[in-house]
């Protein structure tokens, strides 16, 4: 029976389903790892080791220059890329799991957003569609928050109510902003530089700069908060690895459709794990968010 359901789903699918998973564990040790008293700078730091280590490997395996050709942009994708990982963690750390990956999905709004100004694509209906319904469902997550202002400014206090930190809402968005920034730059890179390449200038970037940025809050990692921090690396790298082979394929359109999946991953780990039960407008609010990401890519095919 396994094998017939393996060879009726196409490999760029397995791929994107392998990717997703890798993305959603990598979300888990790190709120995991937070909880065991480890700063967001210093997880950011230690997946760059990780990152670096694994992309130096790759460089040398290809036997390509390191350090690449438009070097000027490659300093901004892994500076843009190393702050959109801070505020991504933070929001993971901060957020019950769902949240924070419903919230990170908001980038495909800003993708299309970026895409007009600077690489000149034509605005079409449906990244229209995917703007306007990924807002409203935005608007929808965060309404428990708004109403609990509303209500604190009438005095009346209802139990119950939920109501998430603003500044996590905002890391979670600008973390979606920073990755649609970085998605544009490296598509422009594309054209003058190697995936290894690229993939490594975070790296080399990101750990000065969270280490700068840590200071004197360095924590010596436990045993098993090390565990976590590696498990962090390598299922960032099964992450990246997964797409990258999804995209590769010939039905790259098709697969990057199940790439969504993550959120269902982000919501059982958050449940059974976390023992975080998603609220009825977190349900409702992301179900529009991947509507409309999943409108633009169904309407370009």
């Amino acid at each position: 029976m396994f094998s017939s359901i393996k060879n009726s789903v196409s490999m760029s699918v397995w791929y994107m389903l392998i990717s997703a998973l890798g993305f959603s564990l990598m979300a888990a040790c790190v709120k995991e790892v937070s909880g065991l008293g480890i700063p967001v700078l210093e997880i950011v730091a230690a997946r760059a080791i990780v990152s670096a280590i694994m992309s130096y490997a790759d460089i040398k395996r290809k036997k390509i220059p390191i350090w690449g050709n438009n070097k000027k942009l490659l300093i901004a994708r892994g500076t843009v890329g190393s702050f959109a990982l801070m505020f991504v963690y933070y929001a993971v750390t901060t957020l019950p799991l769902a949240e924070a990956t419903f919230l990170q999905y908001l980038h495909p709004v800003f993708t299309a957003i970026l895409a007009i100004f600077f690489l000149k694509e034509t605005i079409q209906r449906s990244t229209i569609a995917c703007i306007v319904i990924s807002l409203f469902g935005l608007f929808i997550i965060i309404q428990p928050n708004l109403e609990h202002s509303q209500l604190t400014q009438s005095k009346l206090v209802i139990e119950n109510t939920v109501q998430y930190p603003w500044l996590s809402i905002g890391a979670g968005i600008l973390g979606a902003f920073g990755s649609a920034v970085a998605y544009v730059i490296v598509k422009k890179l594309t054209k003058t530089d190697d995936s290894s390449v690229i993939i490594f200038y975070f790296p080399i970037v990101a750990f000065p700069v969270s280490m700068l940025m840590l200071g004197t809050d360095f924590v010596v990692p436990s045993i098993a908060a090390s565990i976590l921090l590696i498990l962090v690396g390598i299922f960032t790298q099964v992450g990246q690895v997964g797409l990258t082979k999804a995209l590769h394929c010939a039905d790259a359109n098709k697969a990057t459709a199940y790439s969504y999946v993550q959120v269902v991953f982000a919501v059982i780990i958050g449940w059974v794990y976390f023992s975080e039960v998603p609220i009825l407008t977190t349900i409702i609010g992301g179900t529009f968010i991947m509507a409309g990401a999943l409108i633009n890519v169904f309407w370009k095919r």
